[in-house]
């Protein structure tokens, strides 16, 4: 059992699969990537201060090459000036999203 079956992902059917979940940001972090899961959202570090949505878009990068998808997948729905945030990933199943998250990559911490 992962650490990151404790997340909880929705997932929306359709013509392109499409899964939500809770993320946790760390804005300033020395060290950007995916550190594991903060209650029932994932916890994503990021180098960018909270100004201007640098922080948005060094989620939405993280995010995207943790996962293997493109940029313009993934979209902050809620919480764009929180800490806690809804993101959709476009192309991908929940059961997609965990393995993704499982496989070791650079910029992700383990």
């Amino acid at each position: 059992m992962s650490e990151f079956d404790a997340l909880v992902i929705t997932e929306r059917g359709g013509a392109e699969p499409a899964a939500r979940f809770a993320v946790r940001v760390q804005p300033r972090s020395s060290r950007a990537g995916v550190d594991g899961v903060h209650g029932d959202a994932l916890r994503v570090r990021v180098n960018a201060p909270p100004v201007e949505g640098a922080a948005n878009e060094a989620v939405v990068e993280v995010l995207a090459k943790a996962l293997g998808v493109a940029k313009r997948a993934v979209t902050i729905v809620r919480g764009a000036t929180s800490r806690s945030k809804v993101v959709e990933v476009r192309g991908v199943t929940a059961a997609g999203v965990r393995v993704a998250l499982q496989q070791p990559k650079h910029g992700t911490r383990r």
